[in-house]
């Protein structure tokens, strides 16, 4: 079995955003979990990086937050993206992807392209 790896920096706020996009509003264990999910669990996120990114998400406006029950009837904060928040998802999905496709054109070099 695969060993996870950590959500490398930068990308857990797309992540949580694209979740929030897709699936409605969760708490912060229930967006932890999806993107483990999503990713095939092989990433691992990490309670001391999500919940800081969630309250910084929320401070900026691009998510907002509201108490209710979890599925088992726990007190948990259920988090929602906004309508910035879905401004910032755009701007960094087409940031992401124009590095992918950057990268991806230094994995199709080779050695004779230069000459």
């Amino acid at each position: 079995m695969k060993e996870k790896s950590d959500v490398q920096q930068g990308t857990l706020t797309l992540m949580v955003l694209k979740t929030l996009e897709t699936l409605g509003p969760l708490h912060g264990y229930g967006v932890a979990r999806r993107i483990e999910q999503i990713s095939g669990n092989l990433l691992a996120v990490n309670q001391g990086t999500l919940y800081p990114l969630l309250l910084k998400l929320e401070h900026e406006g691009a998510i907002s937050s509201a108490w209710g029950a979890s599925e088992n009837n726990r007190r948990a904060r259920f988090y929602k993206i906004t309508r910035d928040g879905r401004n910032r998802l755009q701007n960094e999905a087409r940031e992401w992807q124009q590095t992918a496709d950057i990268i991806a054109q230094f994995f199709k070099l080779e050695a004779g392209d230069f000459s």
